[in-house]
């Protein structure tokens, strides 16, 4: 039996896009990239990010100014967005402001800080600066703390660290936390900030790519590191809903190793298995795959095994990675949006900077910006450790999905 739906009733995004859904919707029509050589800080990297312009000089103050740091700044700057704190607020008033749940994914969270207060210690003594705090910057929850205290929730908050999975698992854990009845609306959201040691540390695995990232093609070499923010109100969907809504999810781990993806994308399957199962949909209802596509060799080549396994060739399928780069914890959130961008204009998106398609890869890749009705679409988030999501969305089901 199919779960019961949440609708997704109110969205915003910001990233190398820009700020707002209308960037996103823009830069997704258009073709245009956010992707910039790395000139993030002191970095130094011969490779491409996904950078949000502007956050260096847009602290946080008064109240808020314990949190201060790069994650913080970006998680205010989206919620700033598209009208999303007063409609959060007009179902607060409807709900309570303890029966909406606040769910954020992360990676890294304000490690930011944290290597800022290392740079800064006593020279003789070694201690950290007196400014420094760990709780309201670098601490995982910090994001979720500052998202509640932003739009005034004093519901269950959660903050999600399964690496590249973070937000995705996200939307999963609050259909759970709304159906076992400890909120009737929830705030679901993913932010991660660039940062030295994730920028060091995916180039330490010969992971970067020193071209804007190409999954799926034949010569791709790695992705590209991106920053971002997004968050979606989700309430309980009604008989004959036109909104989008989150219709099914899957979860699996690999644990197969502890940055490699299995290389039969065994447990990638079973996610997307799981999602349309939930959902009592067959694969072929699903008219398009937003894949995590990182644009490493191995990576794409285990999410194609796990796409042909469930889907066959001919589903149509594509990685938005080449818009805004990797954006780890935000990724879940940042492409289940896109795909609400892409069901709201029946729009297939292409897979930017991808020029050919990997012989050795079988899956439906769309290279090309396509115009068609799209009904169903499968999210997928892929994290270290094995740490898979799909998600299941749809627009204009039949009203016997929300009974």
């Amino acid at each position: 039996m199919a779960i019961k739906p949440l609708a997704m009733a109110a969205c915003t995004l910001t990233n190398a896009l820009g700020r707002g859904l209308a960037a996103s919707r823009r830069a997704l029509r258009d073709g245009e990239s956010g992707l910039r050589p790395c000139d993030f800080e002191d970095a130094a990297l011969n490779t491409w990010i996904g950078r949000v312009a502007g956050l260096e000089e847009e602290p946080l103050r008064g109240a808020f100014a314990p949190f201060d740091c790069r994650n913080n700044r970006l998680a205010r700057l989206s919620l700033e967005q598209d009208h999303f704190g007063e409609t959060v607020r007009q179902a607060s008033d409807r709900y309570g402001p303890d029966r909406i749940g606040v769910f954020v994914g992360t990676s890294t969270s304000g490690i930011g800080a944290t290597e800022r207060a290392y740079r800064q210690r006593d020279p003789i003594t070694g201690s950290l600066p007196a400014t420094f705090d760990y709780r309201h910057t670098h601490n995982v929850f910090s994001v979720a703390d500052f998202t509640r205290r932003w739009l005034d929730l004093t519901g269950v908050a959660i903050a999600i660290s399964t690496a590249c999975s973070s937000s995705a698992k996200a939307f999963a854990s609050a259909w759970r936390q709304m159906r076992a009845g400890f909120c009737d609306a929830a705030v679901v959201g993913g932010v991660d900030s660039l940062c030295l040691t994730t920028l060091h540390g995916f180039n330490a695995l010969g992971l970067t790519s020193t071209q804007p990232c190409r999954p799926w093609d034949v010569d791709r070499d790695g992705l590209n590191v991106g920053e971002g923010a997004g968050f979606t109100l989700l309430e309980w969907a009604e008989p004959g809903d036109d909104r989008v809504l989150l219709l099914g999810y899957g979860e699996s781990s690999d644990a197969y190793h502890m940055t490699a993806a299995h290389p039969e994308g065994t447990g990638a399957a079973l996610a997307m298995q799981q999602a349309l199962a939930r959902a009592d949909v067959a694969p072929d209802q699903v008219d398009y795959v937003n894949l995590h596509g990182t644009a490493t060799p191995l990576n794409d080549a285990a999410e194609d095994r796990a796409v042909l396994r469930v889907f066959g060739p001919d589903t149509p399928c594509s990685s938005t990675k080449g818009w805004t780069g990797h954006t780890l914890g935000a990724a879940g959130v940042t492409e289940a949006i896109f795909v609400l961008l892409c069901l709201e204009q029946g729009l297939l998106p292409g897979t930017l900077n991808t020029r050919r398609r990997d012989p050795r890869l079988g899956a439906g890749i769309v290279l090309e910006n396509r115009k068609r009705p799209l009904r169903l679409a499968l999210s997928n988030s892929f994290g270290f450790g094995g740490t898979n999501c799909s998600l299941l969305f749809g627009r204009g089901v039949h009203e016997s999905a929300c009974r």
